[in-house]
């Protein structure tokens, strides 16, 4: 027999070599940051800009050019000469108007957004309401200045990833449009104050990530198809009104009391059955609107305490099997869009007249015990 030749098989320990690799992922992670920011940091962006603005501007009649001149140039018109008395107050009122800048944008013959808003980077509110525009720019984000994004009543199908740069924003509104998800880089706004999504339809959850807006008071999600309370909600710490009327819940959670700020609750037009006792831990409750059509069991610190305005509403049962009737219908001629922008206006204005009718009473010292559903179609 011949030499047997010895073969040395290294033996390594499998989490040095996942350590290894762990480091290594981490520091291209990084490396592909810091590229991404210098990226955003660069000029390039705005000399790229500033050309195609150059260009656009070559297929502009010159009074069109000056006109949009003129228009862009409103935040430079602030007077560095030195002025008392009268003059500095009219220019303190000047200075205040101009500071507040606004877009608005009305009417079903808008498809899509004007091409000279890419260059009013400096506008502070978006108002466009009633168009038909269906997607939001590709330059939204470069308005870092953007406070107030209303674009409620259009045919808005998706919200861009980009929107979350977008971190001065305190008030976004994409009611009545068609949105069937939230992008969690929304969660990126961390100034937001109020979010209204009433009425998309097909919403049914909202991302974890925006569990992270802390200052957001006010959650608007009526009229969609929510099934349960979004995990998200539970931990806004800020929420003082939440609105989750008109979707498929069948019950509340039982630690609802984390939202220890919350001051009117909306919950009506569901499918509850009772109300958990941990609401009546909430100290800073006042205003609770149920349907009480199948509703037996309510905590009777809730109905019974005098600084909680408990309101009631009941269907007629009339309208309730005409309801029926219409939402059968409206299965039946999905592809007829008419019908749909009949019903959307319809529930807006229904959710406008609960709106306030539940302001009004607010200022009363006793509410009534139950509402019908008779009152409010007579006066709608």
């Amino acid at each position: 027999m011949g030499l047997e030749r010895k073969v040395d098989v290294p033996v390594y320990d499998l989490s040095l070599i996942r350590g290894i690799w762990e480091v290594r992922v981490k520091k291209h992670r990084q490396k592909q940051k810091k590229e991404q920011d210098r990226i955003e940091k660069s000029a390039l962006a705005k000399i790229d800009q500033a050309w195609q603005y150059r260009i656009y501007c070559k297929t502009l009649k010159t009074t069109e050019r000056n006109l949009l001149h003129h228009y862009l140039e409103r935040e430079n018109l602030i007077d560095i000469q030195p002025c008392t008395g009268e003059q500095q107050d009219q220019q303190d009122q000047k200075d205040s108007k101009e500071n507040k800048l606004i877009f608005q944008l009305n009417g079903d013959r808008w498809m899509n957004f004007p091409k000279e808003l890419q260059w009013m980077t400096y506008l502070k509110e978006w108002h466009v309401r009633g168009t038909r525009i269906s997607r939001l720019p590709e330059y939204l984000a470069l308005f870092t200045q953007l406070t107030v994004l209303e674009i409620p009543k259009n045919t808005i199908a998706e919200l861009p990833p980009e929107i979350g740069k977008l971190t001065e924003l305190k008030e976004l509104n994409v009611s009545y449009n068609r949105l069937s998800r939230v992008p969690p880089e929304l969660g990126n706004c961390e100034n937001l104050k109020r979010l209204e999504l009433t009425g998309n339809l097909n919403l049914s959850e909202l991302p974890f990530e925006l569990s992270s807006l802390k200052q957001l008071v006010h959650l608007d999600v009526a009229e969609n198809k929510f099934v349960s309370i979004p995990i998200c909600a539970l931990r806004m710490s800020g929420l003082q009104l939440l609105d989750l009327s008109n979707n498929s819940l069948t019950d509340l959670p039982q630690d609802m009391d984390r939202l220890e700020q919350l001051v009117t609750l909306f919950v009506h037009k569901n499918n509850l059955s009772y109300l958990p006792h941990c609401l009546s831990n909430i100290s800073t409750l006042k205003m609770i609107v149920v349907s009480g059509d199948e509703l037996n069991c309510i905590p009777t610190r809730l109905c019974r305490n005098p600084d909680i305005k408990f309101i009631r509403l009941y269907d007629n049962p009339l309208s309730e099997a005409k309801r029926k009737e219409e939402e059968k219908k409206k299965e039946e001629n999905k592809r007829r869009r008419w019908r749909e922008q009949r019903e959307e206006a319809k529930d807006s204005r229904e959710k406008e007249f609960i709106e306030a009718y539940v302001s009004s009473l607010k200022d009363r010292d006793t509410v009534p015990y139950s509402t019908t559903k008779v009152s409010i179609s007579c006066l709608l």
